[in-house]
């Protein structure tokens, strides 16, 4: 018999036996998953109430876990079922709490289902569904799960459902000159106009490990309250997460800052993983033209180049991004639905919703900017 356990913190379990299961990805490390609870990210107070799931073997060490969280709302997630929600509440249902399997307010892929054998997946979602079972949970949801691990869902009985990003691919490229090369004339013309109007009187420069002090996190802070305020109504991070990033994965931190005579005035925070590299916030402090996608594109493609990784994952939406050498690539996710009749309803839904997704996806593949055969 497996027997799996629902904990209250990530923060409980043991840090060197859940990475085992995290394959090196940093947003389900234990490192960024703790830094959230014990910033105040995510717990009380916030509708992300941590919820890990996991399976030990007979000696008590991880073999299996879900980073999941009970919520209270759909805020924080990037793949959007308000829609779903006002159905099943106008059918008299309640839609939350809801359990998501996730890495909190970050659309970048990753495993969710860590595992030391592939054969307990299936224990561990239905693990998940027992929880929702137990607990009158109108759904589960896992988000931006790898291609690799679809394949385990959907075998579990779960609904996929496709949306798009747009990730910038490493070709072998040894400097962005040899990227520049692949594009079209004009492209390439545009992107060198747009590098030299950004750095233009700026200062560039890319913090790791050490490098990172609290003055970076200071003036970062107040980029990413300004961008969080427009976009989203209010930050999801506190000040303390930053702190806590650049104390327990700092070497997975990349700072992009930007001066103008001292003063830091815009900045771009990624993280690096075993193959790619995430783009993950931005903020700035006055209207520079194309400094946005200087510190958030090209210098990313910089970095990536440097460090050798394979892609740039430039986080969810704009459409702007394929002008800069960011192509259309398939995201998915994995859903869940406790009541028969709602998951028909949303099974058709995604049917319709896949083919919408798909037609999008080649319309775009045909517009980037790289030279045609």
């Amino acid at each position: 018999m497996i027997e799996a356990r629902v904990g209250k913190a990530v923060g409980e379990l043991p840090a060197a036996e859940w990475d085992a299961l995290a394959g090196g990805n940093p947003f389900v490390s234990h490192a960024f998953l703790t830094a959230l609870e014990d910033s105040g990210s995510v717990g009380p107070g916030t509708g992300w109430s941590p919820a890990p799931i996991t399976i030990a073997d007979s000696g008590g060490r991880l073999i299996a876990a879900l980073p999941a969280y009970l919520k209270a709302h759909s805020q924080g997630e990037y793949v959007f079922d308000h829609a779903w929600a006002d159905a099943w509440h106008r059918a008299g249902g309640a839609y939350y709490p809801k359990l998501q399997i996730a890495a909190p307010f970050t659309p970048a892929t990753g495993p969710r289902l860590l595992l030391a054998d592939e054969a307990l997946a299936g224990p561990l979602l239905r693990a998940a569904e027992q929880v929702c079972a137990d607990n009158g949970l109108s759904s589960a949801h896992a988000t931006f799960i790898t291609k690799e691990q679809a394949g385990l869902f959907e075998a579990a009985g779960w609904l996929l459902r496709h949306d798009i990003q747009f990730h910038w691919e490493n070709r072998g490229y040894a400097s962005f000159d040899d990227f520049l090369a692949e594009l079209s004339s004009r492209k390439r013309k545009d992107l060198r106009k747009e590098r030299a109007a950004a750095q233009d009187g700026v200062e560039i420069r890319a913090l790791t490990g050490a490098d990172l002090k609290e003055e970076h996190w200071d003036a970062f802070w107040h980029f990413y309250q300004d961008t969080g305020s427009r976009k989203w109504g209010h930050p999801y991070l506190t000040r303390e997460a930053f702190t806590l990033f650049g104390e327990r994965m700092a070497e997975q931190v990349l700072l992009i800052l930007a001066t103008m005579e001292g003063q830091p005035v815009a900045g771009a925070l990624n993280f690096i993983g075993p193959e790619a590299l995430y783009g993950r916030y931005w903020g700035a402090l006055l209207d520079k033209p194309f400094l946005h996608f200087e510190l958030c594109y090209y210098q990313a493609i910089d970095a990536a180049i440097r460090l050798g990784l394979g892609r740039v994952e430039a986080g969810a939406q704009g459409g702007h991004k394929l002008a800069r050498g960011y192509e259309p690539v398939e995201t998915v996710s994995a859903h869940w639905i406790a009541h028969p009749g709602f998951r028909e309803a949303v099974a058709d839904f995604l049917e319709r919703e896949r083919a919408g997704v798909a037609a999008d996806r080649n319309f775009l593949g045909a517009r980037t900017p790289f030279k045609k055969a």
